[in-house]
């Protein structure tokens, strides 16, 4: 009796340390891949891994804002988009994935620091756009902006002078968020008016000038929609209230 308990016992124990062998195997690969990630022998400066819909391959996320993907033991990458083929055709994981975390950080700049165009009415819908005032087509979707608040929609303005944070623009920029009224000082500025205050106060331009590298943006202007898809260059008002799903 007692030998046939031992081995019931053993076999109970042998069973308990497979099952954990193998949970240790599968259920750490995100954890550690980042720690195993390496080219050239240089560790790679990852900010996040995370499972995908495709079996041991995870998408990695670079400080840099990069995001590739990698088979479990880092020895494979793959470089691109991540689509989902479904019923309703192609959906691109890998932009739905950028599109949320845009929004997200987009969310986290603070209020006082956007200069805010808004109707009389509760806006609909609120876009945000990275600008610049030396730029002729941020001047053309500036005009667009009293078309947009009448149809609902609120502009929230970003600075990103397109030329560096050494050029005319990022001053122009900063004398425009450094002025009493940034508002005001943005349209005359748009108009090819000159600003006669100093660029000189504890201003957002270098921050969101990065801030807007890190997402993407190439050029002004850049409109980020509410659910963080950016929409590069000028767009008529009428197309982007479509586009946000606002009819007249």
């Amino acid at each position: 009796m007692m030998i046939r308990g031992l081995k019931t016992l053993s076999s109970a124990l042998f069973a308990i340390l497979t099952l954990t062998s193998s949970l240790a195997l599968a259920a750490p690969a995100a954890e550690t891949l980042a720690e195993r990630l390496a080219v050239n022998g240089e560790p790679m400066p990852v900010e996040s891994v995370s499972e995908t819909p495709m079996d041991d391959i995870y998408e990695v996320r670079l400080k840099s804002g990069e995001t590739f993907y990698s088979n479990a033991d880092g020895s494979h990458f793959i470089v691109g988009d991540l689509f989902a083929n479904g019923e309703n055709g192609l959906v691109n994981l890998t932009q739905q994935t950028r599109n949320a975390e845009r929004a997200e950080r987009l969310a986290q700049v603070p209020m006082d620091q956007r200069i805010i165009y808004r109707g009389k009415e509760t806006p609909q819908a609120t876009i945000q756009v990275f600008t610049d005032v030396t730029c002729p087509y941020c001047r053309k979707f500036h005009e667009e902006v009293p078309r947009l608040n009448d149809m609902g929609i609120e502009v929230q303005y970003l600075s990103f002078p397109r030329s560096g944070l050494g050029s005319e623009g990022a001053r122009y920029l900063a004398q425009v968020w450094c002025a009493d009224n940034p508002g005001e000082a943005l349209s005359a500025a748009k108009r090819g008016e000159s600003l006669k205050n100093a660029p000189d106060c504890d201003n957002p331009v270098i921050d969101q000038y990065h801030l807007g590298l890190e997402l993407g943006v190439q050029g002004t202007p850049a409109i980020v929609l509410p659910d963080g898809r950016m929409v590069p260059g000028y767009v008529p008002a009428e197309r982007l209230a479509g586009m946000l799903g606002i009819e007249e």
